[in-house]
Protein backbone atom coordinates (compact mmCIF):
# COMPACT_ATOMS: atom_id res chain seq x y z
CA UNK A 1 0.00 0.00 0.00
CA UNK A 2 3.10 2.30 0.55
CA UNK A 3 3.70 2.32 -3.41
CA UNK A 4 -0.15 2.80 -4.33
CA UNK A 5 -1.21 4.97 -1.35
CA UNK A 6 1.85 7.89 -2.02
CA UNK A 7 0.63 7.43 -5.50
CA UNK A 8 -3.13 7.75 -5.19
CA UNK A 9 -3.21 10.26 -2.19
CA UNK A 10 0.00 12.44 -2.08
CA UNK A 11 1.75 10.37 1.00
CA UNK A 12 0.66 9.54 4.60
CA UNK A 13 -0.73 12.80 5.68
CA UNK A 14 -3.23 12.42 3.57
CA UNK A 15 -4.01 8.69 3.83
CA UNK A 16 -4.38 9.17 7.38
CA UNK A 17 -6.83 12.28 7.02
CA UNK A 18 -9.24 10.01 4.54
CA UNK A 19 -8.67 7.48 7.17
CA UNK A 20 -9.58 9.26 9.93
CA UNK A 21 -13.26 10.84 8.41
CA UNK A 22 -14.28 7.29 6.81
CA UNK A 23 -13.76 5.53 10.03
CA UNK A 24 -14.18 7.60 12.88
CA UNK A 25 -17.69 7.42 13.42
CA UNK A 26 -17.69 3.41 13.20
CA UNK A 27 -14.72 3.42 15.38
CA UNK A 28 -16.93 5.65 18.27
CA UNK A 29 -19.43 3.39 17.99
CA UNK A 30 -17.32 0.55 18.19
CA UNK A 31 -15.28 1.22 21.42
CA UNK A 32 -18.86 3.02 22.75
CA UNK A 33 -20.40 -0.48 22.53
CA UNK A 34 -17.76 -2.17 23.96
CA UNK A 35 -18.27 -0.09 27.44
CA UNK A 36 -14.98 1.84 27.24
CA UNK A 37 -14.85 4.74 29.96
CA UNK A 38 -13.69 7.53 27.54
CA UNK A 39 -14.45 6.33 23.97
CA UNK A 40 -13.26 9.88 22.16
CA UNK A 41 -9.82 9.48 24.02
CA UNK A 42 -9.81 6.07 22.80
CA UNK A 43 -10.19 6.64 19.32
CA UNK A 44 -7.69 9.50 19.26
CA UNK A 45 -5.50 7.19 20.79
CA UNK A 46 -6.13 4.57 17.99
CA UNK A 47 -5.54 6.84 15.27
CA UNK A 48 -2.18 7.88 17.25
CA UNK A 49 -1.26 4.28 17.50
CA UNK A 50 -2.42 3.99 13.35
CA UNK A 51 -0.09 7.55 11.79
CA UNK A 52 3.70 5.37 12.31
CA UNK A 53 2.18 2.23 10.75
CA UNK A 54 0.68 3.48 7.65
CA UNK A 55 4.10 3.57 5.72
CA UNK A 56 3.76 -0.51 6.17
CA UNK A 57 1.02 -0.82 5.69
CA UNK A 58 -0.80 -3.69 3.03
CA UNK A 59 -3.74 -4.66 1.89
CA UNK A 60 -5.58 -1.36 1.08
CA UNK A 61 -8.42 0.15 2.39
CA UNK A 62 -9.69 -3.11 3.68
CA UNK A 63 -6.06 -3.80 5.45
CA UNK A 64 -6.41 -0.55 6.68
CA UNK A 65 -9.33 -0.75 8.18
CA UNK A 66 -8.83 -4.33 9.70
CA UNK A 67 -5.67 -2.51 11.78
CA UNK A 68 -7.50 0.32 12.62
CA UNK A 69 -10.15 -2.26 14.48
CA UNK A 70 -7.33 -4.66 15.46
CA UNK A 71 -5.65 -1.06 17.53
CA UNK A 72 -9.11 -0.75 18.93
CA UNK A 73 -9.64 -4.20 20.04
CA UNK A 74 -6.74 -4.50 21.75
CA UNK A 75 -7.80 -0.75 22.87
CA UNK A 76 -10.46 -2.08 24.70
CA UNK A 77 -8.88 -5.19 25.68
CA UNK A 78 -6.35 -3.11 27.78
CA UNK A 79 -8.79 -0.96 29.52
CA UNK A 80 -11.22 -4.07 30.70
CA UNK A 81 -7.48 -5.49 32.17
CA UNK A 82 -7.04 -2.28 33.91
CA UNK A 83 -10.84 -1.99 34.72
CA UNK A 84 -10.21 -5.26 36.87
CA UNK A 85 -7.43 -4.66 38.61
CA UNK A 86 -8.32 -0.77 39.65
CA UNK A 87 -11.51 -0.60 41.72
CA UNK A 88 -14.02 1.45 40.21
CA UNK A 89 -14.06 5.67 41.85
CA UNK A 90 -17.41 6.36 43.56
CA UNK A 91 -17.71 10.02 44.13
CA UNK A 92 -18.90 10.66 47.94
CA UNK A 93 -22.19 11.77 48.64
CA UNK A 94 -23.01 13.18 51.58
CA UNK A 95 -26.76 12.51 51.65
CA UNK A 96 -26.44 9.38 50.86
CA UNK A 97 -24.16 8.56 53.72
CA UNK A 98 -26.19 6.30 56.47
CA UNK A 99 -23.10 6.71 58.67
CA UNK A 100 -23.68 9.78 61.00
CA UNK A 101 -22.20 9.94 64.56
CA UNK A 102 -23.41 13.48 66.90
CA UNK A 103 -21.37 16.28 66.75
CA UNK A 104 -20.08 17.51 70.35
CA UNK A 105 -22.61 20.41 69.94
CA UNK A 106 -25.62 17.99 69.91
CA UNK A 107 -23.73 15.62 72.84
CA UNK A 108 -23.54 18.91 75.12
CA UNK A 109 -27.05 20.23 74.16
CA UNK A 110 -29.07 17.12 74.69
CA UNK A 111 -26.93 14.70 76.85
CA UNK A 112 -25.67 16.94 79.55
CA UNK A 113 -29.20 18.87 79.81
CA UNK A 114 -27.98 22.23 78.27
CA UNK A 115 -31.76 21.97 76.05
CA UNK A 116 -33.58 21.41 79.41
CA UNK A 117 -31.65 24.28 81.40
CA UNK A 118 -32.73 26.43 78.61
CA UNK A 119 -36.49 25.54 78.34
CA UNK A 120 -36.46 26.87 82.27
CA UNK A 121 -35.35 30.01 80.69
CA UNK A 122 -37.59 33.00 79.88
CA UNK A 123 -37.80 33.12 75.98
CA UNK A 124 -35.45 36.39 75.84
CA UNK A 125 -33.08 34.71 78.16
CA UNK A 126 -33.41 31.49 76.24
CA UNK A 127 -32.50 33.23 72.83
CA UNK A 128 -30.04 35.39 74.04
CA UNK A 129 -28.07 32.42 75.03
CA UNK A 130 -28.87 30.28 72.04
CA UNK A 131 -27.81 32.85 69.57
CA UNK A 132 -24.85 33.97 71.87
CA UNK A 133 -23.43 31.11 72.86
CA UNK A 134 -24.82 28.34 71.11
CA UNK A 135 -24.70 30.17 67.23
CA UNK A 136 -21.62 32.04 68.39
CA UNK A 137 -23.06 35.07 67.02
CA UNK A 138 -21.57 38.66 68.29
CA UNK A 139 -23.67 41.16 70.25
CA UNK A 140 -24.09 43.53 67.72
CA UNK A 141 -25.61 39.91 65.04
CA UNK A 142 -27.89 38.84 68.09
CA UNK A 143 -29.09 42.52 68.37
CA UNK A 144 -29.83 42.77 64.86
CA UNK A 145 -31.75 39.60 65.33
CA UNK A 146 -33.68 40.57 67.75
CA UNK A 147 -34.33 43.89 67.40
CA UNK A 148 -32.67 45.48 70.26
CA UNK A 149 -29.59 47.60 70.79
CA UNK A 150 -26.76 45.93 71.88
CA UNK A 151 -26.48 47.26 75.34
CA UNK A 152 -29.75 46.08 76.03
CA UNK A 153 -28.18 42.31 74.57
CA UNK A 154 -25.65 42.52 76.70
CA UNK A 155 -27.56 43.37 79.83
CA UNK A 156 -30.07 40.41 78.91
CA UNK A 157 -27.03 37.92 78.20
CA UNK A 158 -25.68 38.69 81.85
CA UNK A 159 -29.03 38.09 83.43
CA UNK A 160 -29.57 34.99 81.05
CA UNK A 161 -26.38 33.81 82.33
CA UNK A 162 -27.37 34.91 86.08
CA UNK A 163 -30.36 33.29 85.75
CA UNK A 164 -28.65 29.87 84.24
CA UNK A 165 -26.10 29.76 87.08
CA UNK A 166 -29.29 29.78 89.46
CA UNK A 167 -30.66 27.21 88.07
CA UNK A 168 -27.28 24.73 87.50
CA UNK A 169 -26.69 25.68 91.53
CA UNK A 170 -30.25 24.48 92.13
CA UNK A 171 -29.80 21.55 90.27
CA UNK A 172 -26.61 20.78 92.16
CA UNK A 173 -28.13 21.03 95.27
CA UNK A 174 -31.51 18.71 94.20
CA UNK A 175 -28.68 16.45 93.40
CA UNK A 176 -26.19 16.52 96.63
CA UNK A 177 -29.46 15.66 98.45
CA UNK A 178 -30.51 12.90 96.36
CA UNK A 179 -26.81 11.87 97.18
CA UNK A 180 -27.18 12.09 101.19
CA UNK A 181 -30.63 10.24 101.39
CA UNK A 182 -29.30 7.52 99.95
Amino acid sequence: MKDHAHRETGGTAVLFTDAYRTHAAALLAYLRSQGVDDPEAVTQDVFVALYPRLESLSGGRDGLRALLFTIAHARVVDHHRRRSRVPVAIAYDPLADTRSTPSAEDDVVHDAGVAELLGRLTPEYRDVIALRILAGLTIEEVARIMGRSPGAIKQLQRRALLALRREVDTGAEAGREREAVR
